[in-house]
């Protein structure tokens, strides 16, 4: 499969252009670009542009209504339960952080919940909004089954990311990962390519380990059995149970505490998504000194990294570190978009008036490169 490197700020108007498109508002069509385009620029290639597609199928269907009006159903100084009535899960995602760390400034901790929303890209960028602003934060979502828990053979939880950011120096502390071995859009991407899984990776419909991912991402989405195995894999013996536990507790932080819905019921109602989400914003100065407290965390990275590395390596990363140094060669060189991915979105521009392809646009595309790892 051949790859193209795009320009990155003429990837920026394709988007905005195209959401604009679908109907939504200059504001809103540059908000779900900026959290959307936020994994490319990191290297995140299952949660970026390659998504479009979906959004394209689900914001034509009618499942996100982008006139939606989301509703705050329960409040306290701390804590807030937000309705979302079907919205863009971007646009949501985003009210509902801000509102987190609004009630962490004035009181040091905020925590607010979402039920009905819809996919809202990569939950760093909601934690990192909280860091970027003084402030630890987190996120989690959960989404449609896909996980199969310990000892079973039936999808029953979500993906359900979670994420942690707190301001550090030089590079903030970012953490965020999917409690499965692999997200949903890793499939995406191996069917693209044409790869096959690794075993130990996903299940097929009879419980057994599959390496054909357009055959689980199928069952998934027909939901006749199988899916991604927890992190750490099947069965206790490499500790899939904790990937499992994960899961769940993200399942209680977003549904349970919303009143909304859990991963077995999600896309369970015509025409709904159903998801939900949960954003938390802390202050760590009622700890003590705030900029003690950073320090601190920032001598103990450093002090990671100096550690002994292991034979062949010359490196130790810290979580936050890889994504933060993918930004620079994104901004200079573009970003990768497979051929499929190209063609989705020549299907998008179309469909919704974007100029990003028309021939005077034929620079938008720098050139034809292989494969990434």
């Amino acid at each position: 499969m051949q790859y193209h490197h795009v320009n990155y700020e003429k990837l920026v108007r394709f988007c905005v252009e195209s959401f604009k498109g679908y109907g939504f508002n200059e504001d809103q069509a540059k908000q779900i670009t900026d959290v959307l385009l936020e994994a490319d620029l990191t290297g995140i290639e299952s949660h970026g542009v390659q998504r479009m597609i979906r959004y394209h199928k689900e914001i034509t269907s009618g499942m996100v209504k982008i006139d939606a009006k989301p509703e705050v159903v329960f409040e306290t100084p701390l804590s807030a339960v937000i309705e979302g009535n079907d919205s863009m899960g971007q646009t949501l995602g985003v009210q509902a952080m801000q509102m987190a760390i609004d009630k962490a400034k004035k009181s040091g901790f905020g925590i607010v919940t979402v039920r009905n929303s819809n996919h809202y890209g990569v939950a760093g960028y909601y934690s990192r909004m909280a860091a970027d602003q003084g402030l630890i934060g987190m996120s989690m979502t959960n989404t449609e089954a896909i996980m199969v828990p310990t000892f079973g053979k039936q999808a029953m939880l979500g993906t359900n990311p979670i994420a942690f950011a707190m301001p550090a120096d030089p590079v903030n502390f970012s953490f965020d990962a999917a409690t499965t071995v692999v997200p949903r859009g890793k499939l995406e991407v191996y069917v693209k390519r044409g790869n096959g899984l690794p075993l130990g990776w996903a299940l097929d419909e009879n419980g057994q380990d599959s390496d054909d991912a357009d055959r689980v991402l199928k069952n998934i989405i027909a939901k006749t059995g199988g899916g991604i195995l927890p992190l750490g894999g099947s069965g206790e013996m490499t500790s899939g149970y904790k990937g499992y536990g994960f899961a769940m507790l993200c399942e209680i932080f977003t549904a349970i505490f919303s009143s909304g819905t859990t991963s077995n019921y999600i896309y369970k109602t015509p025409g709904r998504s159903n998801i939900a989400q949960c954003f938390i914003a802390m202050d760590h100065a009622m700890f003590g000194d705030k900029k003690a407290i950073e320090a601190s965390l920032s001598k103990y990275l450093q002090e990671v990294r100096d550690s002994a590395k292991a034979d062949g390596q010359d490196r130790i990363y810290i979580h936050g570190e890889k994504e933060y140094e993918a930004r620079a060669g994104v901004l200079a060189n573009g970003v990768y978009l497979n051929d499929k991915t190209y063609a989705e979105m020549q299907m998008i521009a179309e469909y919704t008036g974007s100029t990003a392809f028309l021939p005077e646009y034929l620079d938008f595309v720098r050139g034809v490169v292989d494969s990434p790892d």
